[in-house]
């Protein structure tokens, strides 16, 4: 497959977080471009934040790296080393196991759309959330508290 229909592919809206770390990524949604085109060592999301959204969690990865490229609007990105705007036609890097959190927020008054794209080892990586009680562990699907015990999961 080489050309992607954009309006084809269904947009995530929300997150999966638990109460009550994903009420400010309740806006956010993501087309997931490859998904779409059948990809399987990296991913490429199209994300769109309105309006105070934030993309996630501030986080960093054991074993995946990540791009941004900021493809319209702005949006702010906050690290641990502070905040700086982000533009259309700027890009950011996250090197895989540098424990320093990141996320965007969107401050502005407009949508922003960013291409997001990262490794993928879910089997080995594990999810640290800077500012949340909560980790993403090697092979599961669901998240933990730092101390290692379970958030429950939908419907239970």
């Amino acid at each position: 497959m080489a050309k992607i229909d954009l309006a084809a592919v269904l947009a995530k809206i929300g997150s999966g977080y638990p109460d009550p770390y994903g009420e400010p990524c309740r806006k956010r949604s993501r087309k997931r471009l490859g998904d779409a085109g059948g990809l399987t060592d990296f991913g490429v999301n199209l994300l769109r934040l309105p309006p105070g959204a934030w993309s996630s969690q501030r986080h960093w990865h054991s074993r995946e790296d990540e791009f941004i490229f900021v493809v319209e609007g702005e949006v702010v990105l906050v690290t641990d080393e502070g905040e700086e705007t982000l533009s259309a036609g700027d890009c950011a890097t996250f090197k895989a196991g540098i424990a320093e959190g990141h996320h965007l927020v969107n401050r502005f008054d407009h949508d922003a759309r960013v291409l997001e794209v990262g490794t993928r080892d879910p089997e080995r990586d594990r999810t640290v959330y800077s500012d949340a009680d909560m980790v993403a562990e090697p092979g599961e699907h669901f998240f933990r508290h730092r101390d290692g015990s379970p958030y429950p999961q939908a419907g239970q």
